[in-house]
């Protein structure tokens, strides 16, 4: 089972959602969670952007004992500096440099050729393996680049020294399909992609960024680049629980599995939706309040039986329990199961007038508490 590296951008991509800013505090703590439950690559930030950043990205370099440490870079000696300044304390530094690859970021965003885009990443390359020996580089906007134009940038960071090269969906554009493809031809003409890792980070704006990432993964990715809770610019990010929990239930299509211990993920979700006052969806994946909860009579009388039956991740894996919510969908099984836990007994009579006083109720409100169990049995 080969593993796959997860790359956590939580504390600089998905802090860059509107409104989403953390304080030093908080920041340090969730990368010590972070770093606790088996993350490989904390990126923690962009260090030449202001001084808050560069304080908390050292702060955060000072104090992980696991896992590297990276800090973003434009293609430009001063960003560059800047990060392996604040990388300085750290015990497994990482820098990772970017310039964007597509012909519209590089015509309108830019300014600069092609050409002119291959000696700029060569050299920032070149100058920050010069401070560290792990250098990650980035080509953004790569899924609307011409992978041709990929293969030549990734080729010339690979021989200026950089030791992982990723491959961004920076707007969410490609397809799972697509994404598969541009691995495979990657692996098949950069020259020596065989020595380095491949990296992916995907965006969620047509709603295929964890699809994208375990696309890639499939075709030889080996760092998936994702966040808690999936925030991030726009729509947001691969979410790491998502990544992780997919690796670990479908091992058998994957062929791989992240270090990420996940029983630590609701912890760590509740962590990041307070600290970024971001509350998480009932319906998201694997942290969501509905994620493992029940209300449909048919699925409760499911899980009651035998839990897989609707369950395919076992929620305590993931810091979760079952919920079998009682409401006007519950079938008598959840009902009488519950109001056993509850330590209400019945004759036959008092079963028949209890389930009749449950249905009332039911209709007339979304949820039936415990408290209102207790009620009506007592009535």
């Amino acid at each position: 089972m080969e593993q796959v590296e997860i790359f956590d951008t939580t504390l600089r991509d998905g802090e860059q959602s509107p409104g989403a800013a953390m304080t030093a505090a908080t920041r340090l703590r969730i990368a010590c969670m972070l770093d606790e439950a088996g993350v490989d690559t904390i990126e923690a930030g962009f260090p030449i952007s202001n001084e808050v950043s560069f304080a908390s990205v050292a702060r955060i370099a000072r104090c992980t004992r696991n896992a590297r440490v990276a800090g973003l870079a434009r293609c430009a000696n001063e960003d560059i500096d800047a990060a392996a300044r604040a990388l300085a304390k750290a015990r497994r530094p990482r820098i990772h440099v970017f310039i964007a690859t597509s012909p519209v970021h590089l015509r309108h965003k830019l300014a600069i050729t092609a050409e002119r885009a291959v000696e700029m990443a060569s050299a920032a390359v070149q100058r920050a393996r010069g401070y560290c020996d792990d250098v990650e580089f980035s080509a953004e906007d790569a899924t609307r680049s011409e992978p041709a134009f990929l293969a030549r940038i990734f080729t010339a960071a690979i021989a200026a020294g950089a030791t992982t090269v990723n491959v961004p969906d920076t707007v969410g554009y490609t397809t799972p399909a697509e994404m598969e493809a541009l691995i495979v031809y990657l692996r098949a003409h950069v020259e020596g992609i065989e020595r380095v890792r491949i990296s992916v980070h995907t965006h969620d704006d047509l709603g295929m960024a964890t699809a994208n990432a375990l696309a890639a993964v499939r075709a030889g990715a080996r760092q998936v680049e994702c966040t808690i809770n999936g925030i991030g610019e726009r729509a947001g990010n691969c979410a790491l629980e998502e990544v992780v929990v997919a690796l670990q239930t479908r091992s058998d299509l994957f062929g791989a599995r992240a270090r990420f211990d996940t029983a630590n993920l609701q912890h760590i979700s509740r962590a990041v939706a307070r600290g970024t006052r971001m509350p998480v969806q009932k319906n998201k994946a694997i942290v969501g309040a509905n994620a493992f909860a029940h209300e449909s009579g048919i699925h409760q009388d499911g899980v009651l039986k035998e839990r897989s039956t609707y369950e395919i991740v076992d929620p305590q894996t993931v810091g979760r329990a079952t919920t079998l919510t009682l409401g006007r969908n519950s079938g008598r099984h959840a009902l009488f199961a519950r109001a056993g836990e509850l330590g209400l007994e019945f004759d036959e009579e008092g079963r028949r007038r209890f389930a009749r006083a449950f249905d009332r109720l039911a209709a007339r409100q979304a949820t039936v508490a415990d408290a209102d169990l207790i009620a009506i049995a007592n009535a």
